[in-house]
Parts: structure tokens; sequence; C-alpha cells
């Protein structure tokens, strides 16, 4: 099979899908890689790794996509690459079409294979979203932290404290792979953390988890209306696979919110979870201030540390490409359920229930496609 490697071209994203030592892998089992130039120069991959590792280097993206059965890729394709797409074409990468209905609509019309990592669901776990979840949400509290200096719109609060002076009240809303990295940076920088969830039995785990040191609460309105008002840092870190994310924070709650705090919403891949979030930033211009709110809504939020992210993504991910190579998309789902998953549009037809139901569009089985 050949397999292209198209430089990304979203705002800001450095990442790159494969790493020179898993080109070498697919390259050792008879497949073809081809990389368009440059496309791992900001992760600190230059061509010439590629190349010793059996690639051809292709001199744009568009010849990469013309060439290639199987692209991989980090972020969605973007507006632009849509034409580049074929009929039959297979497309590996971070998907998220419950916020991108142009997309969905476009690679249904193509009649692509269209595969999510963040559908590909093992043992009820989410394995290709859960290394970006963590640096992710390790990322959330650290950007916090520094919009709340004055210099960047925030109310000049320190985010530990210091003797005599109380730390910052950083809340969390969610209590998954995102919250609990977030909880766990926030604690070692001295913060005070609240951490909301809609499972008690998670809360329960994230009591013990922290040793009692993060005050968990149960997400309802109530809750987050009142936490909201004594934040400083406000982090949304909530998921339901496949499908858009809830607004939990109404604009009447934000603009409870004290002046210069600052709302980190994780969740703006999935449409964000914070109703004054109406907005995609990117990490050039990564904030807005509404209600006297700075808000930072960046949707590649790993992208700016590109070297962990790459790594830690293609870790995740080589295992799926190498099955989805080596045996066609139709034998892969089949032998794989956890890759049948991330099945999102198939042949036409949207073969996941909960994007589909995301976009309101008719669910088909993937059985019935293969």
């Amino acid at each position: 099979m050949i397999i292209g490697v198209p430089r990304e071209v979203k705002a800001d994203e450095y990442r790159v899908a494969a790493v020179p030592a898993g080109v070498e892998m697919l390259v050792r089992e008879g497949h073809r890689v081809v990389v368009e130039t440059g496309a791992g120069e900001g992760a600190g991959f230059p061509d010439e790794e590629y190349v010793g590792a059996g690639a051809e280097i292709l001199g744009s993206g568009q010849a990469v996509w013309a060439q290639a059965d199987l692209i991989v890729k980090v972020k969605e394709p973007m507006p632009s690459e849509y034409e580049n797409i074929r009929e039959g074409q297979i497309i590996f990468t971070y998907l998220h079409l419950a916020a991108v209905p142009a997309l969905g609509e476009a690679l249904a019309a193509k009649k692509a294979v269209a595969v999510a990592y963040e559908t590909i669901t093992a043992d009820k776990t989410l394995p290709l979203l859960e290394p970006m979840s963590e640096i992710a949400g390790r990322m959330a509290t650290q950007i916090g932290a520094r919009l709340l200096e004055h210099t960047y719109g925030g109310r000049g609060v320190l985010i530990g404290g210091v003797p005599g002076v109380p730390p910052a009240d950083v809340v969390i809303i969610g209590g998954g792979t995102v919250g609990v990295n977030a909880a766990r940076v926030a604690l070692g920088m001295g913060a005070h953390v609240t951490l909301l969830d809609i499972n008690a039995q998670r809360l329960r785990a994230l009591y013990d988890l922290f040793g009692g040191q993060v005050l968990t609460l149960m997400s309802n309105s109530y809750n987050i209306e009142r936490a909201a008002q004594y934040a400083d840092l406000l982090i949304g870190a909530v998921l339901v696979p496949g499908a858009r994310a809830p607004k939990l924070v109404s604009e009447d709650v934000v603009k409870t919110m004290k002046q210069g705090s600052v709302i980190v919403d994780v969740a703006i891949d999935q449409g964000g979870s914070i109703e004054t979030i109406d907005r995609v930033t990117t990490h050039s211009n990564p904030t807005y201030v509404r209600h006297g709110v700075v808000h930072y809504s960046v949707a590649n939020m790993p992208g700016a540390v590109p070297r962990t992210s790459t790594f830690a993504l293609t870790n995740v991910t080589l295992p799926y490409l190498m099955q989805l190579a080596q045996k066609g998309y139709r034998q892969a789902f089949l032998d794989n359920e956890a890759l049948a998953c991330g099945a999102n549009v198939v042949g036409g037809c949207y073969t996941h229930d909960a994007v589909a139901a995301a976009l309101g569009t008719k669910y088909t089985p993937l059985a019935e496609l293969l």
C-alpha cells in the first residue's frame, strides 16, 4: 500500500503523523511511504531522516494526496484539502466531525474511508485520544497560570500563592484524562483545586487518587455556577466520544466570574463546553476577553509541544496504521473491533452512531458495508 504523510496545514500545527522510525517499519513490511517535504520539520524531523528510513519525499501536499492509498495525518483535513480526497482513499487522523459538519459532508461526498483517532475504543477507553488528552490537560493548567498574569490580561494572581497569600482557585469540569492531568499539575503548582464530574464513583476514585487534596463535587448546574464564581482558572475538560461537547457553563454564569479570571476550554475541538467559547483560536492569537474574563480556545493545544506530542501520538497510532496498511480497511475492521469503532464515514455513509446523531444525519451500521 502507498501511505502518504502530508504536512499539516492547520494554523500553528507543527506535529507530524509519522516519525522516521515508524516509516522504517512500514517500509520493511513492503509498503511505500511518501512524505511531503518539510512535513516533520516542526517536530524536529528533517527530510533526510525520512529518506534514511526509506520514504520518498514529494514536493507538495497535493502530490502526496494524489499518490497515497492511505493518508495519515494529525489534524482533520482543512477546506483547502477537501478537493484532494479521492473515492476509496483511507484517511486516518483526528476528525472531530461533530464540530466540523462540512468535513463530514466532503468525506461522504467523496466516498472516502474516514477513520478517526478519537473514536477508536478499546476496553471502554480511547487509546489514541489519551496521550493527547494527557498533554492538553497538563498544558491547560500551565497556560492558565500564565494567562492569570497581568501582562496577559489576567487578575495578576500567582497560581501557587506565597506564604501569607492564598493560592489561586482552579476549577476543572470533567474528571477524565484531561481533568486528572490538569489537576495533577495544578496541585503541583500549589493551587487550590476543585474537580467536578457527573459520576459519583469517579469522584470517589479521584478523591482517593489525590489523597483528599482535591475538592470533588457532583457536576450539576448549581455546583458549576457556585464554583465558577470563585474560580481564578476554569478548565473545561468534558468529552462525549464522537458527539458535541455539552454546554455546561452558560453566558450568565461567565458574567458572574471574577474580572481577569481565565477560562481554558480543552473541549473546543468538540464544539466547546462554555457558552461564551464561540470561536476557535490559534497559538498565534490564542485569547479573547468577554465579560472581563480571558478565554482560551485553541483546538490543537498539543501542537505547541510538537516533538513530545508527535512521539506520544505515533506510539499509539502506529499499530493501527500497520493493520490498515497490511490488511486493507475491510479486513482490519473485521479483525479489530477497536479499530472498527474509529470508522466515521465509509463509502458515503456515516458509520458511527454518535457522529451521525451529532450531525443530524442517517446512521449506517458498519457491518452493512463490510
